[in-house]
């Protein structure tokens, strides 16, 4: 099995969810920055294995990355609250909905950097979109290709922190 990269967007505003993937199989390059970034946790940034209930990690193995410093104790509440719980939850829709092979789910790892906004103030919202921002970058993992209509967007790139005029 290769490594699947991926990326989605879900919500809106400060209650959006923008999350990163990467699935690859234990013993590849993926454990090894899985192990790291668990084991090297830096202030504001520690990386923790998501659960769907306390003592029950979610399979595959996922490891919760925060993208955002952990700015105040209601961020901290949301990142390891309602965000942590809608990894979950989308990771294991993903193995419900087949992207992720129930058999070869305890064989593989994942890595979820999550962005929750410092300004965040919804946690249904929060829970919601990361539920469904993490099912979907799993599923563009397994799809990434070049295409005509990828390659026309270098002409009019747009995000939500900048929309150049052509």
């Amino acid at each position: 099995m290769t490594t699947y990269y991926g990326e989605a967007y879900a919500g809106q505003g400060v209650n959006g969810a923008h999350p990163n993937t990467m699935l690859g199989p234990k013993g590849s390059a993926v454990e090894t920055a899985w192990a790291t970034a668990l084991a090297t946790p830096r202030e504001g940034h520690s990386s923790f294995v998501v659960i769907a209930r306390p003592n029950q990690p979610v399979l595959p193995m996922t490891l919760f990355v925060n993208k955002a410093t952990i700015a105040s104790d209601r961020h901290a509440s949301l990142t390891w609250g309602a965000a942590q719980l809608g990894v979950a939850s989308g990771v294991l829709d993903a193995v419900v909905e087949g992207l992720i092979d129930l058999t070869e789910a305890p064989n593989l790892l994942l890595i979820a950097a999550v962005w929750v906004d410092p300004k965040a103030d919804d946690d249904d919202a929060i829970y919601e979109n990361n539920r469904l921002a993490i099912t979907e970058s799993i599923r563009r993992g397994f799809n990434l290709a070049v295409t005509d209509e990828l390659l026309e967007l270098r002409h009019h790139p747009m995000n939500g922190y900048y929309n150049p005029r052509a």
